[in-house]
C-alpha cells in the first residue's frame, strides 16, 4: 500500500511565469505588417537572414503592443519546424491575445510555400479555440517581407 501512495505523490510541479520589465506605454504598437517587419528586423540576426531559415512569432496584447518575441526555432537552408504546441505555450504564458507568425526565406523568395499557406490555416484555427487571433504570417528576407494578411491569405 505504501509503494502504491509514493508512485501517485511523483508527479511534476507545473508553473507558469512571465516577466515583463517594460511598462505597458513603452511597448512597440503594432498597427499595419510593415509595424511588424520594423520589429521583428531589430529582433534577426542579419548574419543568419540568408544563411538559415528561422521561425519567431510576435506575442501581442489586446493593444497589440508587443509582449514579447519568441524565437520557435532554427532550421537549414531549406526549412525549420514551427510545432504549434510551444508556440501556443508561449502566447498562453504571456497571456497574448494576438500573435504575427514569422519566418525568412534564405534563398530571398519571399512567395509563401504550400506548407507555409497550411501551417498558417493550422495556426489560425487553433487561435481561435485558444480566443487568440493569428494576425499576420509575414516571410522576411534581408531586402523585404511577404505579409499573407495582406494579401488576403489569412
Amino acid at each position: 500500500m505504501e509503494k502504491t501512495v509514493n508512485t501517485f505523490a511523483r508527479v511534476a510541479e507545473i508553473k507558469l511565469t512571465y516577466r515583463n520589465k517594460v511598462k505597458p506605454s513603452e511597448r512597440p504598437q503594432v498597427t499595419c505588417s510593415n509595424d511588424s517587419y520594423q520589429v521583428l528586423k531589430t529582433s534577426w540576426d542579419t548574419g543568419k537572414m540568408e544563411f538559415v531559415e528561422q521561425f519567431k512569432v510576435l506575442l501581442l496584447s489586446r493593444a497589440n503592443r508587443v509582449l514579447g518575441i519568441y524565437e520557435v526555432s532554427t532550421g537549414g537552408v531549406a526549412g525549420t519546424v514551427a510545432d504549434p504546441k510551444l508556440i501556443f505555450a508561449a502566447a498562453l504564458k504571456a497571456c497574448a491575445s494576438g500573435i504575427i507568425l514569422s519566418h525568412n526565406h534564405p534563398s530571398g523568395n519571399l512567395t509563401p510555400s504550400a506548407a507555409d499557406l497550411q501551417l498558417t490555416q493550422k495556426m489560425k484555427r487553433g487561435g481561435e479555440l485558444l480566443d487568440i487571433a493569428v494576425l499576420d504570417h509575414l516571410i522576411l528576407s534581408s531586402e523585404g517581407y511577404y505579409s499573407l494578411a495582406d494579401e488576403g491569405l489569412l
